[in-house]
């Protein structure tokens, strides 16, 4: 029943906010589902993407996608997916969850003070400089499962100079295009490891999320974004501080264990 909550939770946020909705999942899968770590993450870029696919088709109707930006950021955002999702799969899953619980309060601070986003006054950035913008955001998707909304809608409005109608649209279809190859390298990892996808529960908050979203978007327009925002914000430090809690000893005493080892080999050599 909480992981149903949760995945309620996810969509109702997506659309209450429109971007950082989705940096619930992964705790969402481990907390509450009981998933393992690695595989949470996996799962993540998942629902992720569908979520992200379905919101971003009203936007590509409506010719509010710029395919420049796609280009010029999604591309190399997808590059960048790829080489975080094969770093992660060489990366302990508690130093991975100590990278998340660091970005969800780096995201919880971007909600607190949000950056000035007026169209019209930034002046667009070189193409090679956005894509390796594209490039460290993706890496930081693959890394940890995130959807990194929340790093991508002022990227395309300060660097990219789009307005906040193209940036959001363009967003979504980039997050979609990032999650999946994501997903496709976790899954060939896992895969080789014996390790299997939970379909079901990847449908099942895929499809929750996005009638969330649907249903958050709806009820947005009776508060005010600056307090949803606020509020939201002030949750994912209490999240991010729990999962510093419940892995920070576990990260220590693996450095610890793993001292121990090396100086016992160097104690045993002749």
């Amino acid at each position: 029943m909480l992981a149903w909550f949760g995945a309620i939770a996810i969509g109702l946020s997506l659309g209450l906010l429109g971007s950082g909705g989705s940096i619930l999942t992964v705790p969402v899968l481990v907390y509450l589902v009981g998933e393992d770590k690695k595989l949470a993450i996996a799962e993540s870029l998942a629902i992720v993407g569908l979520i992200a696919a379905s919101g971003a088709v009203p936007y590509a109707l409506r010719k509010l996608v710029d395919w420049r930006s796609v280009l010029v950021f999604g591309i190399p955002g997808m590059v960048g997916t790829f080489m975080g999702a094969f770093i992660g799969g060489f990366i302990p899953s508690v130093v991975q969850l100590l990278v998340f619980a660091a970005v969800m309060l780096i995201a919880s601070w971007m909600m607190f003070r949000p950056p000035r986003l007026e169209e019209g006054d930034h002046k667009p950035r070189k193409l090679w400089k956005i894509a390796l913008d594209g490039v460290a955001v993706g890496v930081l998707t693959g890394l940890v499962g995130v959807g990194g909304g929340f790093l991508i809608i002022p990227a395309l409005v300060l660097l990219g100079g789009l307005s906040m109608h193209l940036a959001v649209g363009t967003s979504l279809l980039i997050i979609a295009m990032k999650s999946t190859v994501g997903f496709l390298e976790y899954w060939r990892g896992l895969s080789e490891q014996g390790v299997s996808m939970n379909w079901d529960i990847i449908v099942l908050f895929g499809v929750i999320g996005i009638l969330g979203s649907f249903l958050g978007a709806f009820v947005s327009r009776f508060f005010s974004q600056q307090l949803l925002r606020r509020s939201f914000a002030s949750f994912l430090v209490v999240i991010g501080a729990y999962i510093l809690y419940t892995n920070v000893p576990g990260a220590i005493g693996g450095s610890q264990q793993a001292h121990s080892s090396q100086a016992g080999h160097a104690t045993n050599r002749p």
